[in-house]
């Protein structure tokens, strides 16, 4: 048996990515900032516990489940789910969006008196100088609302995180104004936002760098510092990729990235990105259905070329490359399968590995398919539907493969493999 190191020279590790100074913690944001997507429908309740579930099973160990101060309906939905968290034992801590205000804080507090369960809320503010202007907001306005919201928050016995919309854009004085106040009022957590999808790989390793050493200044050594991205630039895994390295400890996410605009960092597939670069070792086989179950439950479909968990993305019918996995396959070594046409193995993603027939088809796709699925692959089936597949504008549906392949059969004839 051939040594699988020597099956890949991986120049990803000639000169390695650095690994992150801490452990990765990961807050699921899909249930909360996910649904101010435009074009979202908002899950039934025991859609929203199912998603619970499959995000503890992956290992992520928080999830922001909603802001109770929009309404009665929310705080009923919130207690549901953190209820859920207690009754299930789950592993994930709750933690719910307020913005600076106490009237938002206050209903994060009863939840937790009622429910016995600790929750994180965090609590946000805009930072950015266009914000500040286009709300007539001045800094000792933003600083009095936020400092309220704390005292209040830390009174009620809540952990804080404080958050600030939009700090890609915020001028660092405001933000040392901000985060000190914070620091200094007990916030446990500080996360810092790509509101706007407006950062790079390069500003936001600036600002987390910057971050660390603000919070090495206020010599709180029990703060963590959180980021949260946006996709609008289609950045959201290359930047929290490289926030994580300046020295970020948790990341934030979305199941398929949906949220506003052009959506938020895809859970999915950061977590795809951090697992290949070892950077986790979260058994990520129910990744796929996380996927599918976030799509059906907000009723966004899962485009076609979406990496890893679009339909297309293990598919293929093309000659040459089915060729090379059917071969793989007939060496019994699924692992080789996964592999010799894939930067990415179906198998450790809850996918498989799926050969189709089409116009771009060899006959050992149509051999293959029609073993797959109990056929005998007589020489005059082979050439019938290899055949139509040349004809064909497109892949042949499964349908249509299996009306081809029970066409009659000649009463005698020697089987081919084409």
């Amino acid at each position: 048996m051939t040594d699988r190191d020597d099956l890949i020279y991986d120049w990803n590790t000639t000169d390695p990515v650095p690994a992150p100074p801490h452990p990765i913690e990961f807050d699921d944001e899909t249930l909360r900032d996910g649904l101010q997507c435009p074009s979202v429908t908002n899950p039934a309740v025991d859609e929203k516990v199912r998603l619970l579930h499959l995000m503890n099973d992956l290992g992520l160990r928080y999830v922001d489940v909603g802001l109770p101060g929009a309404g009665p309906h929310v705080v009923e939905t919130v207690t549901r789910l953190i209820e859920e968290i207690r009754d299930a034992k789950l592993d994930i801590e709750p933690n719910c969006a307020a913005r600076t205000v106490v009237a938002d804080v206050e209903p994060v507090a009863a939840i937790q008196q009622k429910t016995g369960v600790p929750i994180e809320v965090s609590t946000f503010i805009g930072s950015s100088q266009i914000r500040a202007y286009t709300e007539d907001w001045d800094l000792q306005t933003m600083l009095k609302h936020s400092v309220n919201a704390l005292k209040f928050a830390v009174k009620e016995g809540l952990s804080v995180m404080f958050v600030t919309e939009d700090t890609t854009r915020a001028h660092p004085d405001t933000l040392r104004a901000l985060y000190g106040a914070a620091l200094e009022h007990g916030a446990s957590r500080l996360c810092f936002c790509d509101t706007v999808g407006h950062s790079t790989p390069s500003g936001a390793s600036n600002l987390i760098e910057w971050a660390v050493k603000l919070v090495e200044e206020s010599g709180r050594t029990d703060v963590k510092i959180d980021w949260h991205g946006h996709m609008d630039r289609g950045l959201g895994i290359e930047n929290s990729i490289a926030a994580l390295q300046a020295g970020a400890h948790r990341v934030h996410g979305t199941g398929l990235g949906i949220g506003e605009r052009a959506g938020n960092t895809p859970m999915d597939l950061l977590l795809v990105n951090l697992k290949l670069l070892g950077w986790i070792d979260n058994d990520l086989r129910r990744l796929g259905e996380y996927v599918h179950a976030t799509s059906e439950a907000v009723h966004v479909p899962i485009p076609a070329g979406y990496p890893v968990f679009g339909q297309d993305a293990f598919e293929t019918g093309t000659g040459v490359h089915a060729a090379a996995v059917i071969k793989a396959k007939q060496k019994g070594d699924e692992w080789l399968a996964n592999r010799v046409y894939s930067g990415v193995p179906a198998d450790d993603f809850g996918m498989e590995q799926v050969i189709r027939v089409g116009p771009m088809s060899g006959k050992s796709n149509v051999v293959y398919w029609l073993e797959d699925h109990g056929y005998e692959a007589t020489e005059s089936r082979v050439d019938r539907i290899f055949h139509a597949a040349k004809d064909a504008r497109s892949l042949l549906g499964d349908d249509a493969l299996h009306t081809l392949a029970k066409q009659e059969e000649p009463a005698t004839e020697a089987t081919g493999q084409g």
